[in-house]
């Protein structure tokens, strides 16, 4: 499939793309502070639908389950959390807006949607907040205080496949797990134990020297193996994996980029690793059988 170059329409640095489920609409935010809405097909992109509301940079956007509906939610410099919900085809308004943040919130990610509607939020306060629909069309508010005290930069979910599922006994009900970077240079993972969110990593995982840019838990497939990766500051992409629940976290350095590194990204199976730098390179990296990473090809712009 050629590579197709779509024109946002922002008037600023557009700091995140995000496409739906069924790979035909995208959305992207940007420092002008709107979310706009474009229809991608094999040939052309549409602007379908702007969204304004936030007063600041918003950061991140992230596109619910279909299973719920048309959702979209996005986060800002503002402090703010919206989530937006379609009624008529694009035309979308501010379903639900959250304001429990006292500074930036950086990252934004919706729990598998085997958990429920959850979105978990990552704020410059330290906080990570964790929100809930309830079936009244209210929602519950969970929160991890100061995750990072100075600062949270990134949050993403667990696979809802308990690890080991598919060679243990039967299927478990979904496990809430989330894992975090933040600017102490550490990446925590935090489990829901009954109704309270607690750190499931001892100590704290350290192999960054600046601050983690990006956290992204691997898919599973149901294997009793879990893996993080993390981008940082430092210009380093370590692996994080733990053989089964319960063992200790190991990292392992996959590659260091020379320049700060801002997103990681699995594919869907897990196996191939997408990671954008500073210096505007995207590269793919896959685990060869020795457990070496290599790349395996850079994306052309």
């Amino acid at each position: 499939m050629p590579s197709q170059k779509i024109e946002t329409g922002h008037q600023d640095v557009v700091h995140d793309v995000a496409m739906d489920y069924y790979g035909k609409r995208v959305a992207t935010a940007s420092s002008d502070n709107s979310i706009k809405i474009i229809g991608v097909s094999n040939a052309a992109s549409q602007h379908l639908a702007t969204l304004t509301g936030h007063q600041g940079p918003v950061w991140q956007v992230v596109w619910a389950h279909p299973k719920f509906g048309s959702l979209l939610a996005s986060c800002s410099y503002d402090g703010q959390v919206v989530i937006w919900k379609e009624g008529n085809p694009n035309e979308w308004a501010q379903a639900h807006v959250f304001n429990d943040h006292k500074s930036s919130v950086n990252s934004i990610a919706w729990a598998p949607h085997e958990v429920g509607l959850c979105l978990a939020c990552g704020s410059s306060d330290g906080n990570i907040s964790v929100f809930t629909a309830r079936p009244d069309g209210g929602w519950d508010t969970a929160r991890i205080d100061q995750a990072h005290p100075v600062g949270v930069t990134s949050v993403s979910w667990a696979p809802s496949t308990a690890p080991g599922a598919l060679v243990g006994s039967g299927l478990l009900d979904p496990v809430q797990k989330l894992c975090s970077g933040g600017c102490d240079n550490t990446v925590k993972v935090w489990k829901l134990y009954n109704g309270t969110w607690k750190m499931d990593c001892f100590p704290a995982l350290q192999m960054h020297t600046d601050w983690v840019r990006d956290v992204a838990w691997a898919p599973n497939l149901g294997l009793p193996k879990s893996t993080i990766a993390s981008a940082s500051q430092d210009g380093k992409v370590i692996i994080w994996v733990v053989a089964k629940e319960g063992d200790q976290w190991e990292g392992k350095v996959l590659n260091d980029f020379k320049t700060p590194v801002w997103r990681v990204s699995w594919s869907l199976t897990g196996n191939i690793l997408a990671v954008a730098d500073g210096n505007d390179n995207v590269t793919l990296w896959k685990e060869a059988v020795d457990g070496e990473w290599q790349q395996v090809t850079t994306v052309e712009p």
